[in-house]
């Protein structure tokens, strides 16, 4: 199996759709990568899937770092991308090439993700200069959501769009491998995705992007709660796990397990 890099993702553009899932631990990320994925997202959006808190902004560098291992110690082919938390990029571009140093010395990541526009150029720079791989994030930016007034769609008006085909042209000269678009109409995910030569991924963007990624936790349909619009359930898991544990507890309270077969 062949070790895509932020180099064999950046030259799918216009050839292959790119296929991006997330993962925060060793056993999803075995069988995300055994399926073929090319591109794994360790998300800041453990901070709710796995943590359960109501944001991604508490999660911290400590608990991506963590999460971040586990998932390489599972893939063998994709690219694993490490999201860079709220507050780890922020404050300084000297902080932003320590914190994302560690992600790709400590953790093992082959890339790292931030989010926002060209406010975010001289950082990225910093960072492709040293040698890092970044993947962008514009659009619906989560890290910002106290600032946007919580979880709504973007580029609505036509400011909002030249203003998000701009970020999308400065990131992609500052050096950006690809690009995530999340939460914005299809007609502007196909705008963008037209004015840059690297790849766009879609959450929310789409079908005219080069890419896209979902959450696993929603794909997998673990959370019955927690279903954005443009998330598709693959699978109905959350359902049939508490349907197993249902049935072990009563077998264990009616003595039908264990049997003989489980027993020494």
């Amino acid at each position: 199996m062949n070790k895509w890099t932020a180099s064999s993702i950046r030259a799918l553009k216009g050839k292959q759709k790119v296929v991006c899932l997330t993962a925060y631990d060793y056993s999803t990320a075995r069988l995300v990568d055994e399926a073929g994925i090319q591109l794994v997202l360790v998300g800041d959006s453990l901070a709710m899937t796995m943590l359960g808190y109501e944001t991604t902004l508490p999660v911290t560098m400590e608990q991506m770092l963590h999460h971040t291992a586990a998932v390489v110690r599972g893939v063998k082919g994709a690219l694993v991308v490490a999201d860079m938390p709220f507050m780890s990029y922020q404050v300084s571009v000297e902080q932003a090439i320590e914190n994302a140093g560690r992600f790709i010395k400590d953790a093992g990541a082959g890339a790292v993700k931030i989010e926002g526009g060209a406010v975010r150029v001289p950082t990225v720079r910093a960072l492709v200069e040293n040698g890092i791989p970044v993947l962008g994030h514009v659009g619906l930016t989560p890290q910002s959501i106290r600032e946007m007034g919580g979880y709504k769609v973007q580029g609505k008006k036509t400011d909002d769009v030249k203003r998000l085909v701009s970020d999308a042209r400065e990131l992609e000269k500052a050096g950006v491998f690809a690009l995530v678009l999340e939460c914005m109409p299809s007609a502007v995910g196909a705008a963008i995705t037209a004015a840059v030569s690297i790849p766009t991924i879609g959450i929310g963007a789409g079908k005219d992007c080069d890419g896209q990624i979902l959450v696993t936790h929603d794909l997998l349909g673990l959370y019955a709660d927690l279903s954005p619009k443009f998330a598709k359930r693959y699978a109905h898991l959350g359902a049939e796990m508490k349907k197993a544990f249902e049935s072990y507890k009563r077998e264990v309270e009616t003595g039908v397990f264990p049997g003989k077969e489980h027993s020494y």
